[in-house]
């Protein structure tokens, strides 16, 4: 007998968050459909689930229309690294502005409720610390990082117009740095940036003095935080910061690494990126408050895990 809970489409569901997403609720129940169209992420990453029952792949693009029958729609999809969003910066537009559209659209005519994830870069370099789901952003429309930060502007606006206007049952979460395994190797993400150059022996890459500092949540952490905000009740529409309020330099982050990683590298320093945010931490007290929801898993025990799975499958 069939322990199906209902359908869900999880676009974006073989890159490094989606994967995780698609094992969780497949593990939980759930018929899961995965779309994605591999542009930044990996077969390799939902290998394991290819033989499950109640797991099904289509290789899709969200720019264009999807037409399929589901219950609930996480939007993931949308290159999310400076290395793969600016390739291609038309494309990284088209993809958060036209998939959401298309994606919205499916669940106007199916009545699923939909979550997007968008992203802490809708805060620009921020002038106000930590980051508050009320503060409208200082993010340049007309630089290099613009396509992806406009990009998830746009497709908020989106979200909310169609629940304004059609009454749909949305949900938007901000997402801050995550790592984890499943992380793209070349990404250029600074956890996978550093691992990979302390695992080689290879400089690790510092911009600045390394002053600037993230936050980072664990991938598992991230998880039950977006399955919380789809369990929500139907006022919450967001947007709700997911992220772990942890606070690191970049330099501390670099040394970390190399010592867990015994390796011998250096650390360069290079001129910042324009843009680059100096500050980034969440405040998540609306998740903790709406959604009960709040990251258990320190930086340290997860760079253990993490590290291990560049070992394991990277460099073997």
């Amino acid at each position: 007998m069939s322990i199906t809970k209902g359908r869900v489409l999880v676009t974006g569901g073989a890159g490094f968050i989606g994967s995780h997403l698609c094992e969780w609720l497949l593990g939980d129940g759930y018929e899961v459909l995965c779309v994605d169209n591999y542009y930044s992420s990996t077969k390799d990453n939902i290998a394991h689930l290819l033989n499950h029952p109640r797991f099904e792949v289509i290789r899709h693009d969200v720019t264009f229309p999807l037409y399929v029958e589901v219950d609930h729609i996480f939007h993931l999809a949308c290159p999310a690294s400076p290395v793969h969003y600016q390739r291609d910066p038309v494309q990284t537009t088209k993809t958060a502005v036209h998939g959401s559209i298309n994606m919205l659209g499916l669940a106007k005519r199916t009545g699923a409720r939909i979550l997007l994830t968008s992203t802490s870069e809708v805060y620009g370099d921020p002038l106000v610390h930590p980051q508050t789901e009320d503060y409208w952003g200082n993010v340049n429309p007309i630089g290099p990082r613009a396509c992806y930060d406009e990009g998830k502007r746009a497709a908020e606006t989106l979200f909310f117009d169609y629940h304004r206007q059609h009454n749909l049952d949305i949900k938007v979460v901000r997402l801050f740095n995550t790592y984890g395994p499943r992380m793209h190797p070349q990404d250029g993400r600074v956890v996978s940036n550093f691992i990979m150059s302390a695992l080689t022996g290879a400089p690790l890459t510092v911009y600045g003095e390394g002053e600037q500092t993230r936050s980072f949540c664990y991938v598992s952490d991230l998880i039950q935080g977006l399955i919380a905000m789809m369990n929500s009740g139907p006022g919450v529409t967001g947007p709700i910061n997911l992220g772990n309020p942890g606070e690191f330099t970049i330099g501390e982050l670099a040394n970390i690494v190399i010592g867990k990683t015994n390796s011998s590298s250096k650390i360069d320093y290079l001129p910042l990126p324009v843009d680059d945010p100096i500050r980034r931490q969440p405040d998540i007290t609306r998740a903790k408050e709406t959604l009960g929801w709040q990251p258990t898993i320190a930086l340290s025990e997860g760079l253990d895990t993490t590290i291990a799975h560049f070992k394991e499958h990277l460099l073997s």
